[in-house]
């Protein structure tokens, strides 16, 4: 769909649908007013026979008003007051559902005046676009009837002068930031038969070649294993698929400026190895490398804006399949950092990806250290699927994410580490185990992680509950947390 941003009067826009807000109680904001006018007051008539109550997301469409130049006049009902995020989602939401079935090529929006809490006009556009871009999504690549092509194709968003330019940066990030939520949903929802590490390690080139100043290189299981990345290939020697951790570099600010790292756990499919996961539901598990997808999604944007901002992203990507050959419980490997580590359940496996490419993050002498993983069943128990978990060492870096989150609508909730969760993953016969048992599991994988990032400021989200929705004809990758990410990132260019 292609946005635009125009300075007009919506009575006088020649469209195929003219959307406008109506508050509980028949209210028309200041815009729906000027079109009431422009009609001669049949907005006002149909209203008053009350075939539309106001309430956040009601529609009603109405055909040829007279004085008009729209073809169509779609009324969303607006609630009451300022509305919050979730409550503008879902008025944006209910549009989108509506001008999806009618067979206008474009629709103006006059929502500008509507009011929603602690949000300006940069943000409202923010929202509004995205959840238009990211309500179009179709995933239909393996199915032999593809989805019906959208009639609509053009959406414009109509201004105040004074407030155009910072509705066409909104729009903008909006735009970039829902390709890159596009790009991470496609990747979560390919087959896991054909989205494996060296598929992604393809797609990482790709988007090397299509940009100079991104720098692409491909560590593969030798590599790997030169640098001591014994945690890393105890993951993968039970499958048939290679591991490979990608190491993209985009250099969009100065030289000397030391760039931001975000890590993203890539488990292209997780069996649990020999501690096998029930059968039920295991199809899922091709999404547990959403958290490398997200990175690769969240790089997308930062690619499309060209921020100027210096930043390293390393997907650790493997498969976890039980075999002959692979890892047993009570295995002890040996870390890229020296540290030791006792297998004690081989599906707590993206913890051991993770703190050899935490590990290698050092050399780049990183300002900030994200880590992005589906990691913890435990995380859905504890926040559910609306908001992930965040651990770190920095509060400044934490307090960041946090509110990039808020600004973003793609919320975090802080979990701590305390130093009394550490001892729960004391071994008798290796530096650490891999897991500490059944309280807190979300917080003990994060401190798993802390004993790895301990050179620089880090922060650990967990996307186990938020990435994706599980069962159900929805079933899918949602592209969290690229909103997020981004916002963090658009900051740091600010800072």
């Amino acid at each position: 769909m292609e946005f635009l941003v125009k300075s007009a009067r919506p009575e006088t826009l020649k469209t195929a649908t003219l959307v406008l807000a109506v508050g509980e109680g028949r209210k028309l904001g200041d815009l729906a007013k000027a079109v009431d006018a422009a009609s001669s007051g049949a907005i006002s008539a149909v209203l008053k026979r009350g075939d539309l109550a106001g309430k956040v997301g009601q529609t009603l469409l109405l055909h040829s008003l007279p004085g008009l130049k729209a073809e169509r006049v779609l009324l969303v009902g607006s609630g009451k007051g300022e509305l919050s995020d979730r409550q503008y989602r879902k008025l944006v939401s209910a549009v989108l559902a509506t001008l999806k079935g009618l067979a206008g090529g474009d629709a103006a929006l006059a929502l500008g005046d509507l009011a929603v809490k602690g949000r300006h006009a940069y943000d409202k556009a923010r929202l509004l676009v995205e959840t238009l871009a990211d309500g179009e999504y179709v995933f239909d690549r393996f199915k032999s009837q593809k989805a019906e092509p959208r009639a609509l194709k053009k959406a414009t968003l109509l201004v105040d002068k004074p407030q155009a330019a910072d509705v066409e940066r909104g729009s903008l990030h909006a735009q970039a930031i829902a390709a890159g939520m596009a790009f991470t949903r496609d990747l979560g929802n390919l087959p896991p038969n054909i989205c494996h590490p060296s598929y992604l390690a393809e797609q990482a080139k790709e988007l090397g070649k299509a940009h100079k100043n991104l720098k692409v290189e491909i560590l593969d299981e030798k590599k790997l294993a030169s640098l001591g990345a014994g945690a890393f290939l105890a993951v993968a020697q039970g499958s048939d698929q290679p591991p490979r951790m990608i190491v993209l570099q985009y250099n969009g600010g100065a030289k000397d400026d030391k760039p931001f790292a975000l890590v993203g756990k890539g488990i292209t499919f997780d069996t649990g190895g020999i501690s096998l996961k029930p059968g039920l539901g295991m199809d899922e598990m091709k999404y547990d490398m959403c958290g490398a997808a997200s990175v690769l999604g969240t790089l997308r944007a930062v690619l499309e804006l060209q921020l100027p901002i210096n930043l390293v992203c390393l997907l650790a990507c493997a498969e976890n399949m039980p075999s002959g050959g692979a890892t047993r419980p009570g295995d002890i490997v040996t870390t890229m950092s020296g540290q030791t580590v006792e297998i004690l359940n081989t599906d707590a496996e993206g913890r051991l990806v993770l703190c050899d490419t935490l590990t290698y993050a050092e050399r780049f002498k990183p300002q900030a250290v994200i880590d992005i993983a589906t990691l913890t069943g435990a995380c859905i128990v504890a926040l559910g699927s609306n908001v992930s978990g965040l651990m770190g060492n920095n509060d400044a870096l934490v307090k960041q994410i946090l509110k990039a989150g808020e600004h973003a609508d793609d919320r975090a909730w802080q979990l701590p580490l305390f130093d009394e969760y550490q001892e729960q993953l004391d071994s008798p016969f290796a530096d650490i185990a891999n897991i500490g048992g059944p309280k807190a599991g979300t917080i003990t994988a994060g401190c798993f992680l802390s004993r790895f990032a301990k050179s620089y400021h880090w922060a650990h989200l967990d996307i186990a509950g938020t990435a994706w929705i599980s069962g159900g004809k929805d079933k899918g990758a949602t592209g969290r947390p690229v909103p997020l990410l981004t916002q963090y990132l658009l900051d740091r260019c600010k800072a």
